[in-house]
């Protein structure tokens, strides 16, 4: 049984500690908890291990956010894994800070790395994880906001929530999305 992880962010040193790259955040995370790490692949950097009996590959998209579909749709392809056994990790702003919801389908939600997917999915029928970055920007500052790093707080708590996070992730691989949601969206 395979499974697809997609960690949605930026590449670059500028962009590595920023909210929006939560998705990397998370995946490096794991991929270091499963005791491997990113190669340079097509379109992403990649890193594959198992959870028990799945073989999970995790990717970050090295096309930048707004063309995440493209990376997300050719390792879906390449590794003939059905829609449905993937999921996108990426930020939030309309939840709270440490915040993670699961769901199964969906819109874009004005997310542009999700709208990508969408776009050469042709489907809003996949799993994203959505983690909460809150929204204390006064306003038009969203975007220097979205970009900008974590705050001394909130780099204090993530640890801790980005465990929670892999929790979330290996709950909905092992035991289906229903279950985690069930347990994780509270």
């Amino acid at each position: 049984m395979k499974f697809l992880l997609v960690g949605l962010g930026n590449i670059g040193e500028e962009y590595k500690y920023t909210r929006h790259n939560i998705g990397f955040l998370v995946l490096d995370r794991m991929v270091n908890k499963y005791q491997t790490e990113f190669k340079s692949g097509k379109l992403a950097d990649t890193a594959t291990f198992r959870i028990k009996n799945k073989v999970v590959t995790a990717i970050k998209p090295t096309t930048y956010m707004n063309l995440s579909g493209k990376a997300y749709r050719y390792w879906l392809e390449q590794l003939e894994v059905p829609v449905e056994q993937s999921m996108a990790v990426v930020d939030e702003l309309a939840l709270q800070f440490g915040t993670i919801r699961i769901k199964t389908k969906g819109s874009s939600g004005g997310h542009n790395g999700l709208a990508s997917i969408e776009q050469e999915l042709k489907t809003t029928a996949y799993a994203r994880l959505r983690f909460g970055i809150g929204n204390s920007f006064s306003k038009g500052k969203q975007i220097d906001y979205v970009l900008g790093k974590w705050s001394d707080e909130e780099v204090k708590a993530l640890p801790e929530l980005l465990d929670k996070t892999i929790l979330a992730i290996e709950e909905s691989i092992l035991s289906g999305f229903s279950n985690a949601m069930n347990k994780f969206n509270g």
